[in-house]
């Protein structure tokens, strides 16, 4: 697995054809803590992506990510899921 980092600033963005294990790997990206910073509320929005794709592992790691998040957080991982589909 990646055991680098990612320049975020400069990367390119994920449009609505990539695939679902780009999606599932945003997840994971999140999730892990790889930059430094655990956001459950972006892990949980990329799952639901690949979920949307469909990733089938993303689902249990979606319900994994959301019992550690507040209702609060977990909605705004939703609505930011839709914003996405919506933008792309």
């Amino acid at each position: 697995m990646f055991q680098g980092t990612f320049d975020l600033d400069t990367a390119t963005p994920i449009d609505a054809s990539a695939l679902s294990d780009v999606l599932f790997e945003r997840g994971i990206y999140w999730a892990s803590g790889r930059a430094g910073l655990v956001d459950l509320v972006a892990a949980h929005k990329w799952f639901n992506l690949a979920a949307l794709k469909g990733r089938k592992d993303a689902i249990a790691l979606r319900q994994e990510v959301a019992s550690q998040m507040s209702d609060a957080e977990i909605s705004a991982a939703q609505r930011e899921a839709r914003a996405w589909v919506s933008a792309h």
